[in-house]
């Protein structure tokens, strides 16, 4: 009776691997179920902390118009505008094409 040897070098699936008919598709371990279980729990302890915010929405909307945030994001858009060169038209650069008509 002949054992076949067990080749580690397979050829990959056909396709992309992890769509599709020929998919790869991991086994469930206890380990990744437990895994799994315990961040459900953690993003479902985050969303209970979510729906009853600290602030109310009165003192949410109001903490960045006291700190003056939009001021500050107003004068450095301006500051920017400063250092960059001013808007010019083609009017403006062909002016001194212009010429006056000596008959009229």
């Amino acid at each position: 009776m002949r054992l076949s040897v067990v080749n580690f070098f397979k050829k990959s699936v056909n396709g992309h691997i992890f769509r599709g008919k020929y998919r790869l598709v991991k086994r469930v371990t206890p380990r990744s179920a437990q895994t799994l279980i315990r961040e459900y729990e953690q993003t479902e302890a985050n969303m209970k902390l979510l729906l009853h915010p600290y602030l109310t929405k009165e003192q949410s909307s109001g903490h960045a118009k006291e700190l003056g945030k939009k001021e500050q994001i107003v004068a450095k858009w301006r500051e920017e505008q400063l250092k960059m060169k001013p808007h010019v038209t083609i009017a403006e650069r062909l002016a001194h094409l212009q010429v006056k008509n000596v008959w009229d």
